[in-house]
């Protein structure tokens, strides 16, 4: 059917007129098949994702958007993966500026859903770059928190974590005083809990769609190197970088050597790995949970906050609040053409 409106959708109760991977130009309710794509240089993507949608759903979220001044010229429904449900994107042609994340956030949950804006979206199809953190992002746990925990200064130490990742405490600073505490900690305990580290949910499914289609893949981290080389092994990344501990007679002497791995250094790395692949920036991600990854998010074409806090839900481009990594592909793969 080449044109659809918003009564008919309606009264079907259902989405399955809307052809998945299919554009629709949208005018004053009603949904015309055309065979093109949006212009990614000129305009918004809004992506609406993991909920249950309806064409009801479809009115609202038009709705939503044109308060805001946004007015709907497309829709494509799309399933990125099979592990994925369907997903909506609505297009705001001439709209470059999004909505504040934090109010995407309380509208999407009352429709018990997630809502990202994004410009100019990464393409899949394309090589490309993504530069994840670690504790609390590629796995589900803060490492440091664990060594302390099996050290016996676990509240001493998840206080500071806290604060750092909220962006209250200096990141330097507050890992020097949290490797200080663990000082005497036997490597034996360090190579219990490698040999255990929980994967983010989806995070192995992500890596291996990116993988096949030709995306570089590191992890820039203010964790601990051995913790990162055992992510590299289990889910096939490119390469890692993180703080190197000190040990003396197989203990932790209290102290991280070289650079430290903070804010300012994962945006070098990640704008040194961007040079290096010769990509434009576009075609570079971020994703991380905590204040340290913003600098690095910023730099790069799109930055995701993953499970993030206030802080950086808020000054993130985009964000994943609940649910599988695996999501990301709704961003990376909105129907644009294979180019």
């Amino acid at each position: 059917m080449s044109q659809i409106s918003m009564a008919q959708l309606i009264s079907q109760q259902s989405l399955s007129m809307l052809t998945l991977n299919q554009w629709f130009a949208h005018k004053n309710g009603v949904f015309t098949l055309f065979d093109g794509v949006p212009n990614t240089q000129d305009g918004l993507f809004s992506i609406a994702f993991a909920g249950d949608f309806n064409a009801t759903s479809i009115d609202t979220f038009i709705q939503f958007l044109a308060h805001h001044g946004q007015t709907v010229t497309a829709l494509c429904q799309y399933q990125p993966d099979l592990g994925l449900s369907p997903a909506l994107c609505f297009y705001t042609q001439n709209t470059m500026q999004s909505i504040n994340p934090l109010t995407l956030k309380a509208f999407s949950e009352t429709l018990e859903c997630q809502l990202v804006q994004i410009n100019t979206p990464p393409n899949l199809y394309e090589p490309g770059l993504l530069v994840m953190d670690m504790d609390s992002t590629a796995i589900t746990i803060e490492c440091i928190d664990e060594i302390a925990r099996l050290a016996n200064v676990y509240d001493d130490v998840a206080s500071v974590t806290a604060l750092a990742m909220a962006g209250k405490l200096d990141f330097s600073e507050s890992l020097n005083q949290r490797v200080a505490k663990l000082k005497g900690i036997e490597k034996s305990l360090i190579d219990e809990l490698k040999s255990t580290l929980p994967l983010m949910p989806g995070i192995k499914a992500l890596c291996q769609v990116l993988k096949h289609h030709n995306w570089y893949l590191a992890i820039a981290s203010g964790g601990f190197v051995p913790f990162a080389e055992r992510v590299q092994q289990l889910i096939d990344l490119d390469e890692v970088h993180a703080n190197v501990l000190e040990f003396e007679d197989d203990k932790l002497t209290g102290k991280v050597l070289g650079t430290i791995v903070d804010a300012q250094q994962k945006a070098v790395i990640l704008e040194s790995l961007q040079a290096k692949l010769g990509l434009k920036t576009t075609q570079t991600v971020a994703i991380g949970d905590g204040a340290n990854d913003l600098v690095m998010m910023a730099k790069a074409g799109l930055g995701v906050a993953v499970h993030g806090k206030p802080k950086v839900v808020e000054q993130a481009q985009a964000a994943i609040c609940k649910g599988s990594l695996l999501q990301l592909l709704y961003m990376l793969a909105i129907p644009l053409g294979k180019k």
